[in-house]
């Protein structure tokens, strides 16, 4: 067990904003959320000298005084190297502020039940003086481009950029069927947790969020399309669920897809969801403040994909 004592810490500039309980919780590992609220209303814990609330905000040279504490010392788990070298390998853009990788399908963005490592949990272990924090998410078997602000205080900047009405956010999808050339936008509002079969999923729904999709055709084979996605708005799951709403949903997608077209692409050699995240365009975000433009090649699994589609089509 560690020794309790006071402690006088300075905040950094990558927790301004934090709010003090969350910051406390992430400081005092395994001492009760409970315990955490009452040294705060008690004023044990104070801000440069002053009693504060739960909800405050940190900024930065703050004086934070943290009362003595017993606490559990337990060592963080470490990733495996496989993983850490993965992720390192995968860093597409990386200017101290802002990074952006290409994703593996597959691996989470963060871990949760049953995941003891995702994405930002082994950049926060590779990277411990920056505290990494997501800008955005994409699913786990989605590939491609994932932003990620090397600390809190520009998270921020890169959400502000990524939400912009001139960002352009480009996705690579491969549909079943020959997508329709009368079918370029679906404009079509999305409502989440919708029960369907023990499942909770998106749907499209009367009175659900504005949700907007902009399709292109680049490819056709008699039984699939590969289609370039522009989305004005960032929904969970919208490309997969206006896919299928146009009546091509999404290759080796298991939740929206079609089972008999996804048993045929298994057949050509998809073992993954056919969804890659491949170009973004974030104003303001260069080094000179103009727009930074970025791009994640599709992974060899999906070009092989393609290889065989274009080998198997008459």
């Amino acid at each position: 067990m560690s020794h309790p004592q006071v402690r006088i810490v300075t905040v950094s500039a990558a927790d301004a904003g934090m709010r003090l309980d969350n910051y406390l919780m992430r400081e005092l590992k395994g001492v009760p959320k409970s315990h955490v609220y009452r040294i705060i209303r008690s004023g044990e814990v104070r801000i440069n000298k002053g009693r504060v609330k739960p909800g405050s905000r940190l900024s930065a040279q703050d004086q934070l005084r943290i009362p003595p504490v017993r606490t559990a010392v337990r060592e963080r788990p470490r990733p495996p190297d496989e993983l850490i070298d993965r992720v390192q390998q995968s860093i597409v853009y990386d200017d101290g502020r802002l990074l952006a990788l290409n994703k593996p399908a597959g691996l989470a963005v963060h871990g949760g039940s049953g995941v003891p490592f995702g994405l930002i949990e082994v950049l926060r272990h590779v990277r411990p003086e920056q505290r990494a924090e997501l800008v955005h998410r994409i699913d786990r078997d989605t590939s491609g481009l994932l932003l990620v602000a090397a600390n809190r205080a520009e998270l921020p900047r890169a959400q502000t950029a990524l939400n912009d009405d001139r960002a352009h956010k480009i996705y690579l999808a491969v549909t079943a069927g020959r997508w329709p050339d009368a079918v370029r936008e679906v404009n079509a509002p999305l409502r989440r947790d919708v029960p369907v079969g023990g499942e909770r999923l998106v749907q499209v729904a009367e009175g659900g969020r504005r949700a907007v999709s902009h399709f292109s055709i680049e490819r056709r084979w008699p039984d699939a399309t590969l289609v370039a996605v522009r989305i004005e708005t960032g929904r969970t799951h919208q490309i997969r669920v206006h896919a299928a709403h146009a009546g091509h949903p999404l290759l080796g997608d298991d939740r929206y897809g079609d089972e008999a077209a996804n048993r045929r692409a298994r057949a050509t050699g998809l073992r993954r969801m056919a969804l890659h995240a491949w170009s973004l365009a974030l104003p303001g975000l260069g080094s000179q403040g103009e727009t930074l433009t970025l791009q994640a090649p599709l992974p060899p699994e999906l070009e092989d994909f393609l290889h065989q589609l274009d080998q198997t089509s008459p």
